[in-house]
């Protein structure tokens, strides 16, 4: 069974930090294109990073870029957002992604709220 299990959200001040992490079942997640999205009250879900299958090349949205780090642990098989320098417009539901045989699989998502 293709399972995404997201955890590590929370409340942080401006400027703190959180790890999400994505552990996957049922498919190897180092074989996959693995993203991370984001949906803020009221606003559309929004993609934040990507790590490619193999190598793990990552790519990230430009409100992200330098504070936010995607890496991948092929033995946990597991993926993890590494976030920084947290900002009140992070706030956010964040979601991981795969693609697995044809359909999209989404994870429950973890609740991001920066606020001081």
């Amino acid at each position: 069974q293709v399972q995404l299990v997201e955890s590590g959200g929370g409340l942080v001040q401006p400027g703190g930090s959180l790890r999400l992490s994505c552990a996957a079942s049922g498919f190897t997640c180092s074989s996959k294109l693995m993203k991370w999205y984001r949906q803020a009250p009221g606003k559309e879900r929004e993609l934040v990073a990507a790590i490619t299958s193999g190598g793990g090349s990552t790519d990230y949205a430009d409100s992200v870029k330098g504070r936010f780090t995607l890496s991948r642990d092929n033995a946990k098989n597991t993926v993890y957002l590494q976030m920084n320098r947290l900002k009140p417009e992070d706030t956010a539901i964040s979601y991981c992604h795969a693609r697995h045989r044809y359909r999209d699989y989404w994870g429950q998502g973890t609740q991001v709220t920066v606020s001081s």
